[in-house]
């Protein structure tokens, strides 16, 4: 497999610098101070890490890869930011469920084709928050693909369809591209994806691929090594399926680009080309701009990032776990249960990163302390009803500037990670703030993408770490 840009054989991808980010100061900072009428302006942050930070600027020979949200592409209306916000909610209940269900509902060993995380295409908005543009072919047919961390396989919808659900670009043709090959059944690719099938002929025969989410949508159809162009750059010989029967709504999606531990991931797949190194950014709220998604060990590990060891759960080997340790409010730590968050042996437990949940989920002892200690810290202000899940609300009409605390994480290896104010709070209208955080239902817990947005986040799979900062987007 090779990088091919232009005839040379190069490592990829971008670089995004911008300002830097609250990681491992002595003493977390106790509290952020908001306008909450100008809540989703960028502001920059300061760390006791900044004067040793080293901010690169954007290499214009290598060729960059937008993250963008699911409303930039989708023409999605809302009557509210209210209706915005509930609609969310229902995306994100329906992802935790089907989470929940995976990793913690047996302590069994999973077979691979379960542990494809959910896009929840079971609602009526469709789902899949965050999307980047691929060429798929040669020459490449543009297509938005949604990015799950959570999930392995990569495909697209194919022609001939015999079921398709509407998208937004027109249906890839394989026909149509010079660098679509089938894999037959008796490759090694064919047998390392569980769930496929013979379609005829025994080892020479196509190798057939099927995944089902958990609400009963799937993508059925063929195997094939085909070339995907991401910025500008060729990647060829990426497995990926080509789906002729495919059922669920993806807000326009072609498809699904899986970044996640597993072999049949971009990442895995990539290998030492691209180092077992992807960063992504996603873009804040109101930010008004796309986040990046960086490939390649050279272009994505920064300078100043603060690592933090992932931990691998042999139950579900496709996600991202992380060592959380604590939790702090206001720049005091909460009295927690020693290892509430600890991964057990059968695979219970943890704490995993996924860009598929909005919402953090922790347990609900945690859960408790948090919303207690946060609310304590918010003193008189104003308290609004519950918004869904989101049970803990300001109405902060009246004032030009509040005090709101810090909440930051504690994980192993001494790393602490404190969030900006806008990672805490969710604006779901008329200057009523909810914070963005949740009980579980199970003992999992889940580091959703309101808490990531806006951070450079460095999954660094080879060495097996995980790295916040020390830019932003």
């Amino acid at each position: 497999m090779e990088f091919v840009a232009n005839g040379k054989v190069i490592l990829f991808l971008l670089f995004v610098s911008t300002s830097v980010l609250i990681v491992s100061p002595a003493s977390p900072p106790r509290f952020h101070y908001i306008n909450p009428h100008n809540f989703t302006t960028p502001a920059s942050s300061s760390s006791s890490a900044s004067a040793s930070a080293v901010h690169r600027s954007r290499n214009n020979n290598n060729p960059s890869l937008s993250l963008v949200h699911r409303d930039a592409i989708s023409g999605a209306t809302y009557p509210s930011r209210r209706h915005q916000v509930v609609g969310l909610v229902a995306r994100d209940n329906a992802r935790v469920e089907h989470l929940e269900k995976r990793l913690v509902a047996s302590t069994s060993p999973y077979l691979p084709e379960d542990l494809v995380s959910e896009v929840v295409p079971g609602v009526d908005d469709g789902s899949g928050e965050y999307f980047v543009r691929v060429g798929v072919g040669s020459p490449p047919t543009d297509q938005y693909l949604v990015v799950d961390s959570g999930s392995d396989v990569i495909w697209v919808q194919c022609r001939p369809c015999e079921q398709c659900y509407a998208q937004t670009d027109p249906l890839f043709d394989p026909a149509a591209s010079s660098s679509f090959s089938g894999v037959s059944c008796g490759s090694a690719i064919c047998r390392t994806l569980s769930g496929t099938g013979c379609g005829g002929g025994g080892d020479a025969g196509k190798c057939d691929y099927s995944v089902t989410y958990g609400d009963g949508s799937y993508t059925k159809g063929e195997l094939a090594l085909e070339t995907l162009t991401l910025g500008g750059t060729a990647v060829q010989g990426v497995a990926i399926g080509c789906g002729h029967r495919n059922s669920g709504l993806f807000v326009g999606a072609a498809g699904l680009l899986g970044l996640g531990w597993g072999a049949m991931s971009l990442i895995g797949q990539l290998g030492g080309a691209a180092g077992g190194v992807f960063s992504y950014c996603l873009a804040s709220r109101g930010a008004g701009g796309a986040g990046s998604l960086v490939l390649g060990r050279t272009e994505a590990v920064p300078v100043g990032a603060v690592w933090v060891p992932l931990v691998r759960n042999n139950q579900a080997s496709s996600f991202y776990y992380v060592g959380l340790t604590g939790i702090g409010v206001g720049g005091e730590r909460l009295p927690l249960q020693d290892g509430l968050f600890q991964l057990t042996e059968d695979g219970a437990g943890g704490v995993v990163m996924d860009t598929g949940t909005a919402v953090t989920r922790l347990p609900r002892e945690a859960y408790a302390a948090l919303r207690g200690a946060f609310d304590g810290a918010m003193g008189a202000l104003p308290r609004s009803p519950a918004v869904s899940l989101l049970d803990t609300c300001y109405d902060l009409s009246g004032y030009a500037s509040v005090r709101v605390p810090t909440v930051s994480f504690y994980f192993d290896q001494g790393a602490v990670l404190t969030l900006p104010a806008r990672n805490l709070l969710v604006e779901v209208g008329g200057a009523v703030f909810c914070l963005a955080f949740a009980p579980s239902s199970s003992g999992i817990s889940i580091l959703g993408n309101i808490q990531q947005e806006g951070i450079q986040i460095t999954v660094d799979s080879a060495n097996g770490y995980v790295g916040f900062g020390p830019n932003t987007c």
